[in-house]
């Protein structure tokens, strides 16, 4: 950005967010520049239907269709190459698509926008506008009503820049290189991500399962999911490694604890504040530090955690709670074994189907499992070892993630800077 120069002089854009723009530059509202069109899909079929994607405007595969599927498509709108598609509906989601350029002719939603660009307007210049207005929620800002919505009147009365139209060809030009540099840098460190976590994944599966030693004589398990183990660790059935925790709360005062993949047993109200819970925590399950907790609705993706946490807290019923015979030093042990995909695999064979997306796996059916016990030490061992690697690529997954923000929040400032004058694209 320190590269670039600024325009000899400036002028009053007359709207607050957009601030003094080019003296050359015009600003006006959208109407003035585009119209808003809707032409419906009369003939109801499905030919080239379109979606408005995080990703831009893409085709949509009717064998593997991205999001809700109407009964016909007699109600889609026809859009056509180099029209302007915006999703203005419930603002304050920010995990969802606002603005694309339409690519080829095809049909979408009537929930959307249809902007059809005026005359010596460049497309892609103002895709890149209004996406960066989306970048920088100014669409939101606008928004009215309980989802905070925009129609179509609203925008139009959006401020439009018009640099003349050489100027906003060389602003597209620029940006779509620039832009493609950026993204291509970010998917490169998303891979390295993706890479540093299936690492940490292997690293954590050969620790758990065969130990530290690559040296040690390993043995046949007797069960082809789990393959080899050292010749001197034991297998015992799980109803002779835990006991299940049966303990009720008796007035429903005690704090609450939920799951998360990412964090584990965690506090719910330090991360869902607004949650819907239910009116009574009467009967819920307690939890004391270092049991193990498991969501039986959910055995098909691994969700036991450890309590780290030092009071006593509850549980919905619909969890089980685990403490330890002594077999195990640090539950923490099964917590990664019971992670790990084999054992989910396993799971999934043994659970019961309740709906979609949701299968219970009962104690009797999980206490019939067999798991490899090292000694003691061994144990210890290698729960330090596990928790040392985890630590370095968790540090190394942080970095990137940071690299990852801050290339993000470069892109957002280098499209504002561009299509509003902040900054003079170079003359190449």
């Amino acid at each position: 950005m320190s590269t670039l120069k600024k325009y000899s002089s400036y002028k009053e854009s007359g709207t607050a967010w957009l601030g003094n723009i080019p003296e050359h530059w015009e600003s006006l509202p959208s109407k003035r520049y585009h119209r808003v069109d809707k032409s419906i899909n009369n003939n109801k079929s499905c030919d080239n239907v379109l979606s408005l994607t995080l990703r831009g405007v893409v085709n949509n595969n009717p064998d593997s269709p991205e999001g809700m599927i109407p009964k016909d498509y007699g109600t889609y709108q026809v859009f056509e190459q180099d029209d302007l598609v915006f999703k203005l509906i419930d603002l304050e989601n920010v995990k969802t698509s606002r603005v694309g350029l339409v690519h080829e002719k095809g049909i979408m939603s009537s929930a959307y926008i249809r902007l059809k660009i005026g005359n010596n307007v460049v497309p892609k210049f103002a895709y890149y506008y209004y996406y960066s207005l989306y970048l920088n929620q100014v669409f939101n800002n606008l928004g009215s009503g309980v989802r905070s919505t925009l129609g179509p009147t609203d925008l139009l009365e959006i401020q439009f820049v018009y640099p003349p139209e050489k100027e906003q060809t060389k602003i597209a030009s620029f940006l779509d290189e620039k832009i493609a540099q950026i993204d291509n840098a970010i998917k490169q460190k998303e891979e390295l991500i993706k890479i540093l976590k299936e690492r940490r994944e292997i690293i954590i599966h050969k620790a758990v399962t065969q130990g530290l030693d690559s040296e040690v004589e390993l043995k046949r398990s007797k069960f082809r999911w789990l393959e080899k183990i050292p010749k001197h660790w034991e297998l015992k059935a799980l109803k002779h490694v835990l006991r299940e925790r049966n303990e009720r709360s008796e007035t429903g005062e005690e704090t609450l604890f939920m799951m998360s993949q990412v964090h584990g047993l965690v506090v719910r109200s330090d991360y869902h504040d607004k949650a819907v819970v239910a009116q009574s925590s009467v009967g819920n399950k307690k939890v004391y530090k270092d049991d193990l907790v498991f969501n039986k609705l959910k055995a098909h993706l691994g969700v036991f955690a450890k309590s780290n946490i030092d009071n006593i807290g509850i549980v919905s019923p619909d969890y089980a709670v685990y403490y330890g015979k002594g077999e195990i030093i640090d539950l923490k042990y099964l917590e990664l074994l019971f992670k790990n995909p084999i054992y989910i695999s396993h799971f999934i064979s043994k659970a019961t189907g309740i709906v979609e997306g949701l299968i219970r796996l009962y104690t009797d059916d999980l206490f019939s499992l067999k798991v490899p016990i090292p000694p003691e030490n061994e144990q210890k061992n290698i729960l330090e070892y596990v928790n040392g690697v985890s630590l370095k690529i968790d540090k190394a997954i942080s970095l990137e993630k940071e690299q990852i923000d801050k290339l993000k929040e470069y892109k957002s400032t280098l499209i504002d800077s561009c299509v509003t004058g902040k900054v003079k694209v170079p003359t190449v």
